[in-house]
C-alpha cells in the first residue's frame, strides 16, 4: 500500500473479491441462459468483484447429451457468448464461462476466459469423465486431444487454446488464474497443481457435478484440500436449477476456499440464480509459498511438466478508489476459534499437547516432581493446571507439584488469596514464602534508594523481587529434585515483557511459550467450564479470569482501587496485541495490512453485524488506538526484545500462530532495527475518516 491510495479500500491490501455464479438454466437454450449469466455478471461488477466463475457448459447446460451434435445448440451457444462480451465490454471483470465448443471437427467441454469484451483464452477439459451416470467421452474429446493452440471464437480471432493457460493481470502482481473443469479435479494429480507450480495463485473449477447423498461434504473437502496442497484460492461451482432430471439431480453447489478455509459457500438447492462473493488475501498465499520451501522444491521436480504452459496477460482493473470494507469476517481473536464447539475443541487440544510435553519431559529426565510459583494470575494458574494433570497422566500424586507463593512489596490480597484457594483446590504440596526480606537485603546490598525510605520504584526495584522468585524457585529445585516449570506466554515473549535471565523469562521447562494470553484465557475457561478439577477450582478459575492481569512488582497508591500497575495500560491490550502477533508472526504482514483488518474487525460495525460475539468481548476501538497499540508492537517486538528469545528454555510448540523458540518457527537478529515497520505507520491514516 502507498500512501496515496485508499487505506479503507480492500483492493490497496493485496485482497481481491470474487464471485461465483449458479444461474438458472434451461436445457439447450443458450440465449435464455447467455442472458442469466449477463445478469449475474452485472451483480458481480456492482459488487466489486473482479473474478466471477460459472457452471460447467453454463450456455447450454451440462444435460444436452446428444444434443451437443447439433449444429443449432453450438451456434447458439457462439452467439450467446458474443452477446455477453458486447454486454461485458466496459466491465471491469474477469469471467469463465462454460460451452461447448468445436475445433477441427473435435468437440471440447471448454471454459471460455474472458475479460471487458475480449476473450483471453478458452481451456478444454483435460478429463471428461465415462463411468457410473458420466458418459462425457460420447460428445467430447480430452483437451489433450487437440492440435491447434489458437482458435477463433465468438468472433476473437487468434485467442489461445489449450489447457496449459495461465492468466496473469499485469496490474496485480499475485493474481494468476488457472482452470479447470470438474473431473479434472477427481484425477490423482489434478491440472490444477501443475498449475499452482506454475505461478497460478487463483483456481477456477466450473463444474456440472450432479449430487448425490454425502457428495456436497466429498466436495468441500476435496476443494479445501486442493486448495491447501497448492497454497491457492479454488473457486468451484456445480450446476443448479433447471438442468434435466432425466436421470440426475442437481443442488447448485458454489465454493470459495483458500489455504484450505472455505470461506463463502451457496445456499444448496436454491431454486432461483445465486451469487457468492468473498475476498481472497493474495500476500497470504504469496506469503505462504515464501515460506514453505518444498513448494519451491515441487516447482523444481515438476519442471519439465511446467514448461508446455503459456501466459495470457490482462488487465484486472481493480477498483482501488473510495472505500471498499470486507464482506469476510476476520476473527477479533485469531487464536481462538469463534465456534463454541470448535472453541472446546481447540482448548482440549491446546490442554493435551502442554500436558504430553511436559510429561514426556519428566519421563525423560527421570524426574518425579515440578516446582511451580503461584501468583494468583492466569499464565501461574494455566501452568498449575497442566503441572496437575501431567502428574496425574503419570500416575504421580498430586503432591509431587511443589507450589509456592510468593507475596513481594505490591501482591494484593486479592491475588494472594486466589493463589492459596488454588493450591488447596489442586490438592497440590502448597508453600507460602515471603521474599521481601531477601529482596530488602539485596536492594540494601546494592545500594538502591528505597531501602532509605525513597519510593523510586524503577525497573531495579521490579526485577530484584522477580529475579529472587526465580531464584528460589532453582534452589528449591535442587534441593527438592525436581524440576521448575516456567509460566510465561507467548504474549509477554513477544512483547518483551518477562524478567530477563534470573526473572520470570527462565525455567528448565516452559509450558505456556507457544500460548498466547488470549488462548491461556480460553483454555482456562474450559477447563472451569468442564470442572476438570472440581467446582471449587472451578470457582477459583473464574474468579482468576477476572482479576485485572498486573506484574504486582510496584505498591498501589494509598487508598488506590486496583493494582499499582496495569500491564495493559503499558504494553497495550492484549486482545490487540495478540492480533499483531498472530499477522506479524505467521504473515508477515505489513503495518498498514494489519491495522487493515485489526479495523475491519474491531472497529463499530453497524446494524447489528456479529451479535453472536459474546458479551465482554464487545470491545471496540477506533483507528487511533488501533495506530498507537501497532506501534508499541512494532517497536517492542522487532527493536527491543529478541535478546530474550534468543534464549528460551524448551517448549511445546501448540499452534500454527508460530512460536518464537529460536530452535523452531522464528529466527531473527538480537540487534535488529524496527524503522522499516514503523516507517510504514505513517500510510495509516490517523483516525477513521
Amino acid at each position: 500500500m502507498r500512501a496515496a491510495q485508499n487505506f479503507y479500500n480492500l483492493y490497496n491490501h493485496d485482497f481481491i473479491r470474487v464471485a461465483v455464479g449458479v444461474p438458472r438454466v434451461r436445457v439447450a437454450d443458450p440465449a435464455f441462459n447467455g442472458d442469466q449469466t449477463i445478469a449475474l455478471m452485472r451483480q458481480a461488477v456492482e459488487r466489486k468483484a473482479i473474478v466471477v466463475l460459472f457452471p460447467e457448459l453454463g450456455l447450454s447446460a451440462y444435460t444436452c447429451d446428444d444434443l451437443f451434435h447439433q449444429r443449432a445448440l453450438l451456434d447458439g451457444c457462439d452467439a450467446a457468448l458474443a452477446k455477453i462480451l458486447a454486454a461485458s465490454a466496459g466491465w471491469p471483470i474477469t469471467a469463465a464461462i462454460g460451452m461447448p465448443f468445436e475445433v477441427d471437427h473435435l468437440l471440447y467441454n471448454c471454459a471460455v476466459i474472458l475479460n471487458r469484451g475480449r476473450v483471453l483464452g478458452v481451456v478444454p477439459k483435460t478429463y471428461p469423465p465415462n463411468y457410473r451416470e458420466f458418459y462425457e467421452l460420447r460428445q467430447f474429446n480430452p483437451g489433450d486431444h487437440a492440435i491447434r493452440t489458437e482458435v477463433t471464437i465468438a468472433g476473437n480471432r487468434g485467442v489461445p487454446f489449450g489447457s496449459h493457460l495461465l492468466f496473469a493481470a499485469d496490474d496485480l502482481t499475485a493474481l494468476t488464474i488457472h482452470v479447470e473443469i470438474c473431473e479434472d479435479l477427481w484425477v490423482p494429480i489434478p491440472p490444477s497443481s501443475h498449475g499452482a507450480l506454475a505461478g497460478a495463485t487463483v483456481m477456477l473449477n466450473l463444474s456440472a457435478s450432479n449430487i448425490t447423498v454425502g457428495k456436497a461434504d466429498f466436495r468441500r473437502e476435496l476443494v479445501a484440500s486442493q486448495s491447501a496442497r497448492c497454497l491457492a484460492a479454488y473457486l468451484y461451482s456445480a450446476s443448479g436449477a433447471g438442468e434435466s432430471t432425466t436421470d440426475l439431480a442437481w443442488d447448485g453447489h458454489a465454493l470459495i476456499c483458500e489455504n484450505g478455509n472455505l470461506v463463502a459457500e451457496s445456499e444448496r438447492f436454491n431454486y432461483g440464480p445465486q451469487l457468492i462473493t468473498s475476498e481472497i488475501d493474495l500476500e497470504r498465499l504469496a506469503q505462504e509459498r515464501m515460506r514453505q520451501t518444498s513448494f519451491g522444491a515441487s516447482v523444481r521436480n515438476a519442471r519439465a511438466a511446467l514448461g508446455d504452459f503459456r501466459t495470457v496477460s490482462f488487465s484486472a482493473a481493480p477498483p482501488r478508489e473510495g472505500r471498499l470494507a470486507l464482506e469476510r469476517r476476520y476473527e477479533r481473536f485469531p487464536y481462538v476459534p469463534s465456534d463454541p464447539a470448535r472453541r472446546g475443541e481447540r482448548c482440549a487440544e491446546v490442554f493435551e499437547i502442554q500436558v504430553q510435553g511436559l510429561a514426556t519431559r519428566l519421563t525423560a529426565t527421570g524426574l518425579k516432581r515440578v516446582v511451580l510459583g503461584i501468583s494468583g494470575g492466569i499464565d501461574s494458574t494455566h501452568a498449575m493446571l497442566v503441572c496437575a494433570q501431567a502428574l496425574d497422566r503419570l500416575g504421580y500424586p498430586r503432591a509431587n507439584l511443589l507450589a509456592y507463593t510468593m507475596p513481594g512489596f505490591a501482591t494484593s490480597a486479592r491475588t494472594l488469596a486466589q493463589a492459596r484457594r488454588l493450591m488447596a483446590a489442586i490438592e497440590c504440596e502448597s508453600h507460602e514464602l515471603d521474599i521481601r526480606p531477601s529482596a530488602h537485603q539485596m536492594l540494601k546490598d546494592i545500594g538502591h534508594p528505597y531501602v532509605e525510605g525513597r519510593e523510586q520504584f524503577d525497573v531495579t526495584f521490579e526485577n530484584v523481587q522477580a529475579g529472587e522468585r526465580t531464584s528460589h524457585l532453582f534452589r528449591i529445585a535442587n534441593l527438592s529434585g525436581a524440576m521448575v516449570v516456567g509460566t510465561g506466554d507467548l504474549s509477554e515473549l513477544a512483547l518483551g515483557w518477562c524478567t530477563y535471565g534470573v526473572g520470570d523469562h527462565m525455567s528448565h521447562y516452559a509450558v505456556n511459550a507457544s500460548l498466547p494470553k488470549t488462548l491461556i484465557q480460553h483454555v482456562i475457561r474450559w477447563v472451569a467450564d468442564t470442572e476438570r478439577f472440581g467446582a471449587e477450582a472451578s470457582a477459583t478459575l473464574r474468579e482468576i479470569l477476572a482479576t485485572e492481569i498486573s506484574p504486582e512488582l510496584v505498591p498501589a497508591r494509598a487508598g488506590a482501587d486496583g493494582p499499582g500497575q496495569s500491564t495493559e495500560s503499558i504494553v497495550g491490550p492484549y486482545e490487540l496485541q495478540d492480533f499483531n502477533l498472530y499477522y506479524t508472526l505467521r504473515f508477515g504482514y505489513p503495518p498498514p495490512k494489519i491495522a487493515f483488518l485489526q479495523w475491519s474487525a474491531w472497529h463499530d460495525r453497524t446494524g447489528g453485524a456479529w451479535p453472536d460475539i459474546p458479551a465482554g468481548q464487545r470491545n471496540q476501538y477506533d483507528l487511533a488506538q488501533i495506530k498507537t497499540h501497532l506501534r508499541t508492537f512494532l517497536y517492542r517486538f522487532f527493536k527491543l526484545s529478541q535478546f530474550k528469545r534468543s534464549c528460551v528454555p524448551n517448549a511445546p510448540k501448540v499452534g500454527s500462530g508460530g512460536s518464537l523458540s529460536p530452535r523452531g518457527d522464528y529466527r531473527a537478529p538480537s540487534d535488529s532495527e524496527a524503522e522499516a515497520w514503523l516507517a510504514e505507520l505513517d500510510l495509516i491514516p490517523d483516525s477513521d475518516a
